[in-house]
């Protein structure tokens, strides 16, 4: 909690001008309501990182995220001092080490390795298959993915051993895993509840009502609108 009164300090002096914001030349390309956004945004403000929002179109990329990442042309982007980075957890690792205040990596080697590997975990094994499990228009791919994302989910409850995976304070496997909250929450898809997967029940809401997660979080209507336009490009694959 002193960590993220301190962000929320230093955000404060910067924006009267008592202290100079030294990040000068970062953007965030993105949309509004995405989780691969959200965590970037979460990482940014944890640190008190001032930052240019840039909001994008995925149905008509701009020239610019066309430019910045040309290989998966996707969001996130993060543009600092005209250098882009592409894909948030690579994003999330870049912010740790350019700025060291509040870290949101372990700082044993032994220990930063797990964290990678549970956010690696959660992507592969997780986030997909809750998106599919959520939009997915055919019952039984929905069904299987429903099944996978229950194993993974079960993997994430063993290693859940205090109030956050980073400790007492959120950390990377944390903001990684907030698709998880972000649907129980506003998807209002039953992921969990406190007779399933009890220890990631509490934590969702503890991670759902952390000051910094609240503060970024965008309203409900927005995430709405973005999860509409990610269901109708599942059906629109699914055909």
């Amino acid at each position: 909690m002193i960590n993220t009164l301190v962000a929320k300090v230093k955000r404060v002096l910067q924006g009267c001008n008592v202290i100079a914001a030294s990040e000068e030349g970062v953007k965030l390309l993105g949309s509004v309501g995405s989780p691969f956004v959200i965590r970037v945004q979460i990482a940014l403000v944890l640190k008190g990182i001032d930052y240019k929002f840039v909001p994008e179109n995925l149905a008509n990329k701009s020239e610019l995220l066309l430019k910045y990442n040309p290989v998966y042309k996707k969001i996130p982007v993060l543009v600092h001092n005209e250098k882009p980075i592409s894909e948030s957890l690579v994003i999330l690792e870049y912010i740790d080490e350019t700025w060291t205040q509040n870290p949101i990596f372990p700082s044993d080697p032994y220990q930063r390795a797990m964290a990678r590997f549970w956010c690696k975990f959660i992507d592969d094994k997780c986030v997909a298959a809750a998106l599919k499990s959520v939009f997915m228009v055919d019952e039984k791919e929905r069904k299987k993915a429903s099944e996978e994302l229950s194993n993974g989910l079960q993997f994430l409850e063993d290693e859940l051993k205090d109030k956050f995976f980073g400790g007492e304070e959120i950390g990377i496997v944390d903001i990684a895993a907030l698709f998880i909250p972000l649907l129980q929450e506003v998807a209002e898809f039953h992921l969990f509840s406190k007779g399933k997967f009890p220890k990631l029940h509490k934590w969702s809401r503890e991670f759902y009502n952390h000051p910094v997660v609240k503060e970024t979080m965008p309203s409900k209507e927005q995430q709405f609108a973005y999860f509409k336009v990610v269901t109708e490009r599942l059906a629109a694959l699914s055909k």
